[in-house]
């Protein structure tokens, strides 16, 4: 990430997406991985509405309907409109996240989807700027990066100093190398199907 990519980065807001805009992005990754799972075909979309063709960093998180986790992928640096990213890391949460075995067609039915869609993000000088609840984390560190969500904190009720203790580890760093590695933190608009 480059000093104007930084720069931008804190000057911008959470993306705005209305609640048609959610239902049908989160209708886009359903039907993208019904597609891809069957056919191995990627589904094409033309859609005209802002909210999904506004270039933004996103999560797909895929889960059973019990809460486990069973995958999730996403994008920090992109190029694309959204509903392409949500597309590509709905298929990639399914099959190329290597903590799980790929997804397959049968599964569907019983897993729910989640997008996260993600703000800028700012650089921070220390733990203090950081808000758990609302914020997410991304280190890095020479060629280590690692990314938490903003709800991975609260839905576990963690507090700051173990945020910080994961993000370390979720880069492959010390516990404490937050110290020296360039923190940012970020926000979300996160919706999910209905269970």
């Amino acid at each position: 990430m480059n000093a104007q990519d930084a720069s931008r980065f804190e000057t911008e807001d959470i993306p705005h997406l209305r609640h048609a805009d959610k239902g049908k992005l989160l209708r886009i990754a359903r039907e993208t991985l019904t597609e891809y799972l069957t056919t191995g075909a990627t589904p094409a979309y033309t859609p005209e509405e802002p909210g999904l063709i506004q270039e933004v960093a996103a999560f797909v998180t895929l889960r059973r309907r019990g809460g486990e986790l069973r995958g999730c992928i996403g994008r920090v640096e992109v190029s694309q409109p959204l509903y392409q990213t949500v597309q590509e890391c709905a298929i990639s949460a399914a099959t190329n996240d290597f903590r799980f075995p790929p997804v397959k067609a049968s599964e569907l039915d019983d897993i729910l989807i989640e997008i996260s869609a993600l703000s800028p993000f700012r650089l921070i000088s220390g733990p203090d700027e950081i808000t758990i609840g609302r914020h997410g984390l991304l280190i890095r560190r020479d060629f280590r990066v690692g990314l938490l969500l903003p709800q991975v904190a609260s839905d576990r009720g963690w507090s700051r100093d173990e945020f910080l203790h994961a993000i370390c580890l979720k880069a492959g760093l010390p516990s404490g190398a937050w110290r020296d590695a360039e923190l940012y933190v970020f926000s979300a608009e996160v919706f999910e199907e209905e269970p």
